[in-house]
């Protein structure tokens, strides 16, 4: 049996990216041209999980704004000339590779691709219940009432988290 491992997206994956999107987020559909355009902006921050012969899983992420989340199925034109985060838009698995450590494997190498960068964060929504994982991984809940009508948008749970990114350069 081949153990799924996660690589770089690559366009020709983005069909069965968004129909595992559109599996797992039947609530919160996106277009296939947001995914598109995230990979094309920031290649750098879109994986797959890759098993035998389909996609298991995907995680799209770029740098952004804080306090800004971008809206559910917009595209983003362009990304920010100043970022002050690093966002994770979405990490979303097959409900089959849940519990194999897949996720963690991931978020680590996003929060390693944001340290590059020289952000002082990352942030995300944190939707559909998830909080709780997003804690074990070292992202807090913010404080963010100007954002609620927003946020509402994302569902009725969703949280705004962060994750600072301290410097490696402190001694």
């Amino acid at each position: 049996m081949t153990v799924p491992t996660w690589r770089p997206m690559r366009p020709d994956d983005l069909p069965a990216v968004v129909a595992l999107a559109d599996r797992i987020h039947v609530a919160h559909p996106e277009q296939p041209a947001v995914f598109a355009e995230r990979l094309a902006l920031h290649a750098e921050g879109c994986f797959v999980l890759a098993a035998p012969a389909r996609v298991a899983g995907y995680a799209v992420s770029h740098p952004w704004t804080f306090g800004a989340p971008p809206a559910l199925d917009t595209l983003l034109g362009a990304l920010p000339e100043r970022s002050d985060t690093y966002y994770i838009h979405d990490v979303a698995l097959d409900p089959a590779m849940r519990g194999t450590g897949a996720a963690a494997a991931i978020v680590a190498r996003i929060v390693a691709h944001a340290r590059t960068l020289a952000l002082p964060h990352v942030s995300l929504v944190a939707v559909n219940g998830t909080a709780p994982f997003w804690r074990r991984h070292g992202f807090a809940p913010c404080d963010a009432p100007d954002l609620a009508a927003k946020l509402t948008t994302y569902g009725d749970d969703a949280v705004l988290m962060l994750r600072p990114l301290p410097s490696t350069d402190a001694h």
